[in-house]
């Protein structure tokens, strides 16, 4: 875990036999989740002499990015007399399990709802004439050619400097070069500062 989590005892001994069984329930739940901002866990003991129940409260507080919490209280108070501490924790933590589980599920619905928001590259330079332009990776900046029959859609003439687009890589005879490029968005209305005129084409593209 990148975070140290913060684990605290109340009204109970803490012993080493509980402290392995939650750090090896947090080291499961890295197993779904392992981008987390804080860890918080309370463990207390709430009730003396419950007729059913535990005596038993398991709290698990965990932040991760985007502002999403993931707030679990266990604190079995009918059905099963004394249900050990043991049995508590385990159930707490398999309630965050669920809610990581859900989170994580609902967030790629929304990546495959949306996949227009993700631009991966901006055409930065356009041989419009020569069909063919070069576009830069979002995350890397790296500059990658395309052609312009690897445009999707006949799209080639719709693009314009600073046009926002998906694409494959692959490796061809003069480099890196862009396949099955997708228009995103439109955000240039013309050529950049920094794009070369078509006379000053690289040589060998084209």
């Amino acid at each position: 875990m990148k975070i140290t989590p913060e684990i605290t005892y109340r009204n109970l001994e803490r012993t080493p036999a509980i402290d392995n069984l939650i750090q090896e329930k947090i080291a499961k739940l890295e197993q779904f989740c392992d981008y987390m901002n804080s860890c918080r866990i309370v463990v207390e003991k709430d009730k003396d002499s419950p007729i059913s129940g535990s005596p038993y409260r398991v709290s698990i507080d965990i932040t991760i990015p985007h502002s999403r919490e993931i707030a679990v209280v266990e604190n079995p108070d009918t059905g099963k007399q004394y249900t050990p501490l043991e049995t508590v924790i385990r159930d707490a933590f398999e309630a965050a399990r669920r809610q990581i589980v859900s989170i994580s599920t609902e967030q790629q619905g929304e990546r495959k709802v949306h996949p227009e928001q993700e631009t991966t590259a901006i055409v930065v330079k356009l041989f419009a004439e020569q069909g063919y332009g070069f576009i830069k990776q979002v995350d890397t900046g790296k500059e990658v050619y395309f052609h312009r029959n690897s445009v999707t859609n006949n799209d080639f003439d719709r693009i314009k400097v600073g046009t926002g687009v998906r694409f494959k890589e692959t490796m061809g005879e003069m480099g890196p070069q862009a396949t099955t490029v997708q228009i995103v968005s439109q955000h240039g209305s013309g050529r950049s500062s920094d794009a070369p005129d078509a006379a000053e084409a690289p040589q060998g593209w084209g």
